[in-house]
């Protein structure tokens, strides 16, 4: 569906295009405030009560909830002009994409046609503690990240903290990644593709950034994919079984048994 954004949504970021669509998602099986707070990607931000703005699938979106409705927009990349002449105050432009196209990166992403209520109605029948919080957090699910940044996100947190694992993020790429757009005055870049991140002077650049002995792991396991399995073959552990799928993360700098 198209539609301008509803009266609800008059709080979303100053340069926020007036086009949105939606798909139908009750809060029972979707809440954005305690998925994308909770630690498992680090990449949004609470642009406004209630508005999340980040990084998807290289572009940048802003979501938002109403009633039994989500809703989002995609903002487009800045072009090489926008880049020279304004960087920090060019405003981020919406973008039409194809509306099948952006529906099925948000329910892969949010693992949408995983039924959600049944599962909690499951788990609150089989432990009596879960049942007891069920209520006060509803529609609570496990995101279905793109697995490089999945991987070296976690890296990250190592004895760490959300607030400085999403810093460290942050910095990681605005010195890496693609730059996308800027919207209120804020940049935002894509996350490093492996190339980016296997340069000689990664470990080095990283540890500037703050990274600490994190640097050689984020670095080392760059190249250790980018000469074997390759982003593909990271992929492609999301089919295997958990035992192998563990035992070749496993073997990556950085990874044990809690990453």
């Amino acid at each position: 569906s198209c539609s301008p954004a509803p009266m609800k949504l008059r709080d979303a970021p100053s340069s926020c295009p007036s086009l949105w669509r939606w798909l139908p998602c009750p809060p029972a099986e979707l809440r954005l405030d305690l998925v994308l707070s909770s630690g498992q990607s680090f990449r949004w931000w609470e642009s406004s009560p209630g508005a999340w703005t980040g990084v998807l699938g290289g572009r940048v979106w802003t979501l938002r909830q109403d009633g039994d409705r989500l809703w989002y927009t995609v903002y487009g990349e800045e072009d090489e002009h926008e880049e020279e002449e304004g960087r920090d105050e060019c405003p981020a432009k919406a973008v039409k994409l194809n509306a099948a196209e952006t529906e099925r990166i948000l329910r892969d992403y949010f693992q949408l046609d995983v039924g959600l209520s049944a599962l909690y109605h499951a788990w609150g029948a089989a432990d009596p503690l879960f049942r007891k919080v069920a209520n006060d957090f509803p529609g609570v699910r496990v995101l279905r990240q793109d697995p490089v940044e999945c991987l070296f996100s976690f890296i990250c947190t190592s004895n760490n903290h959300i607030s400085r694992i999403t810093a460290m993020i942050e910095r990681l790429c605005q010195a890496f990644g693609r730059r996308l757009c800027c919207l209120d005055s804020r940049p935002f870049h894509a996350f490093p593709s492996l190339s980016a991140l296997t340069g000689a002077d990664a470990e080095a650049r990283l540890r500037a950034l703050g990274f600490g002995y994190r640097a050689k792991f984020v670095s080392g396991s760059a190249r250790a994919i980018a000469e074997g399995l390759g982003p593909e073959g990271l992929c492609q552990l999301r089919s295997a079984p958990y035992a192998e799928a563990r035992r070749v993360l496993c073997a990556l700098p950085g990874v044990g048994a809690k990453v």
